[in-house]
């Protein structure tokens, strides 16, 4: 969603627009940002699951212009200040903690400034995957991974064929090369050149110190803004240790198909 509130006008200063999405995911770009936006998300499904709805939004790279706040029963609590260059900062709060208000800051020259985030809803069992503060490097367990195969967004058997470090991010892009896609939500993982191969990127924290290896993984993980996140990664071998010990007592929780 994009719009503009204006270059010179006087007039809308002053001026709160509100905007409603009933998207579960978007965008919103916000040009020549003047007055103050109130941000309605109201997906399309029962008000009773909204309590268990969690809200992300990531501004974009040289958002400017405006302060967002979160913003319940007429009471302001700053989100993202205008300026802050926190690099792909993601910040949360549960649906039902209120909504955003996002209001324009005095600007000499407002055309040079434009305000943006991404958005996107999820269950909070997802987002807790996805924003874990303990451990967040820590192996999973077996019950773990045989539940990702299961829920995650991606499933794949491949090899790490390169880690690039991204120090200002505090990310890592893993390179992966693919030799068996199980599952994936979006279009992650595609045949490149000539060779048919299929490769593809998955990032994950800095602070987890992965680096390239031999062997194949079973790679899981979440879509998150477009990107795929790291989730439960055991080398394969083990992971068909597990998957054939579960098999063999009836305990698996899904299939996942010939290797």
């Amino acid at each position: 969603l994009s719009f503009r509130s204006g270059l010179t006008h006087e007039s809308h200063k002053k001026d709160v627009e509100q905007v409603y999405l009933r998207c579960s995911e978007g965008s919103i770009e916000w040009m020549y940002p003047t007055g103050a936006l109130i941000v309605n998300l109201r997906p399309n499904t029962s008000p009773a699951s909204f309590k268990h709805l969690t809200v992300c939004i990531k501004p974009f790279k040289d958002s400017a212009g405006a302060n967002i706040y979160l913003e319940k029963t007429g009471e302001l609590k700053l989100l993202v200040r205008d300026g802050d260059r926190s690099p792909r900062k993601v910040y949360c709060f549960g649906y039902d903690q209120g909504g955003l208000f996002v209001e324009a800051t005095p600007q000499q020259d407002i055309s040079r400034k434009i305000t943006g985030f991404q958005y996107e809803l999820m269950s909070k069992g997802i987002a807790s995957d996805l924003h874990t503060v303990s451990a967040p490097c820590r192996p999973c367990s077996d019950t773990e991974v045989l539940l990702a195969v299961c829920t995650s967004d991606f499933v794949i058997r491949g090899s790490i064929q390169d880690v690039t470090n991204e120090e200002e991010e505090q990310e890592s892009i893993i390179h992966v090369g693919v030799n068996r896609l199980y599952r994936q939500k979006s279009k992650v993982f595609q045949l490149t050149g000539e060779s048919g191969n299929w490769r593809g990127q998955i990032k994950t924290l800095l602070e987890c110190g992965v680096r390239p290896g031999d062997g194949d993984f079973l790679f899981t993980g979440r879509m998150h803004f477009g990107e795929a996140r790291l989730g439960c990664a055991p080398r394969f071998r083990d992971f068909q240790r597990m998957y054939k010990e579960a098999k063999d007592k009836g305990l698996n929780p899904c299939e996942i198909g010939p290797d």
